[in-house]
């Protein structure tokens, strides 16, 4: 009869035993695997890690930021040297149009000057044609930014020969005022006011056009009549309080005229940067 020690042990002690030999084993290796992950950054950092400490760095500075920083701080530059130059364009064009039109109205004794005031060359107190150079620049530059603000791009002949044009008509305009005779103020008040409406027309046919002419020429007859009234210069045969009636059609003319200049040199600049 054969001996039970003869036979190898197969009860369940000897499959427990295998299956902790075999955790123990796994243990072991899982252990190896996760100081290889700890220990691998140390001999060189991984590429994401390496971004983001260049990203962070302060002596570099974050690369979109810079990149940003430096396009806006451009785009804001060129919009105010734009803004500048046409404000500079906008000064001479008032100068030269008052000191060429006030010329003739003085000439036909249309505008008197008191003695005691100092003329130029051209027969003008020495603060019209500044104060005309400031109008002009600013109403040049309102007119294409209430363009920009009510949606409506004016696109009506824009074109520099266009805008030569309708310099020529205010131009005519105002010698209108001074040369032609009419058997009273009113006939040529009205002529000039169809004039104006057709300068409009022809040369603008928007609406921000129409309503900032109708506002220039209302704050400037109201200027016009405080200075008269004051006593700085007058106007011969008033039939309008101070002035003559026809004025107002002047200054209509006259806000469309530089407002189509304003717009032609708008043309191409870049828009306003908005601050966040």
């Amino acid at each position: 009869m054969p001996r039970l020690d003869d036979h190898p042990w197969s009860g369940p002690c000897a499959k427990g035993a295998k299956h902790r030999s075999h955790l123990r084993a796994s243990a072991r290796g899982l252990e190896a695997k996760v100081g290889e992950m700890i220990n691998s950054p140390v001999s060189g950092p991984s590429p994401l890690v390496a971004h983001s400490a260049r990203g962070t760095d302060p002596a570099h500075g974050p690369a979109s930021a810079g990149v940003g920083g430096h396009g806006g701080s451009g785009h804001i530059n060129s919009w105010h040297h734009h803004w500048v130059q046409r404000s500079l364009v906008l000064f001479s064009v008032g100068v030269v149009l008052a000191l060429v039109l006030n010329l003739l109205q003085v000439q036909r004794n249309v505008t008197l000057f008191p003695e005691e005031v100092i003329a130029t060359i051209f027969s003008s107190a020495w603060w019209v044609p500044p104060c005309c150079g400031t109008a002009a620049a600013v109403v040049g530059l309102l007119y294409p930014c209430i363009d920009s603000h009510l949606g409506e791009p004016h696109k009506f002949k824009r074109e520099w020969a266009s805008v030569m044009r309708c310099v020529a008509v205010f131009v005519g305009i105002n010698h209108a005022s001074a040369k032609l005779d009419f058997a009273n103020n009113v006939q040529l008040s009205l002529t000039l006011a169809a004039l104006s409406l057709g300068l409009w027309w022809t040369f603008d046919r928007s609406r921000s056009g129409l309503g900032l002419g109708i506002t220039i020429a209302f704050l400037a007859t109201v200027i016009t009549q405080l200075l008269v009234y004051n006593g700085v210069y007058q106007y011969t045969s008033p039939d309008f309080l101070y002035i003559r009636s026809w004025l107002p059609c002047i200054f209509f003319s006259g806000g469309v005229t530089v407002g189509n200049i304003g717009r032609q040199l708008a043309m191409g600049v870049p828009e306003k940067p908005h601050s966040d």
